[in-house]
């Protein structure tokens, strides 16, 4: 497979929020603690792949977020 040229660096997904979530990903760009580590050794393909490992668990903790939201009890309105 041909490998495309790339004329910019692939920046990193860091956000400032460096703090992890119980499965150990960070709260801020979801890259794993290994990811976070090794950001500046990975190739830019390697760089790309985190990228879009990282979109697949943004997606999935909306939706988690969502049926969340679906299952709480809605408290009926008094007024």
């Amino acid at each position: 497979m041909v490998e495309q040229l790339e004329f910019f660096p692939v920046p990193s997904p860091c956000r400032g929020i460096c703090q992890s979530d119980a499965r150990g990903y960070c709260r801020g760009c979801l890259r794993s603690r290994e990811e976070r580590f090794n950001w500046m050794k990975f190739s830019d393909a390697q760089k790309r792949d985190v990228l879009r490992l990282c979109r697949q668990r943004f997606l999935r903790l909306q939706r988690q977020q969502k049926v969340d939201e679906d299952h709480d009890p809605q408290q009926p309105e008094l007024f």
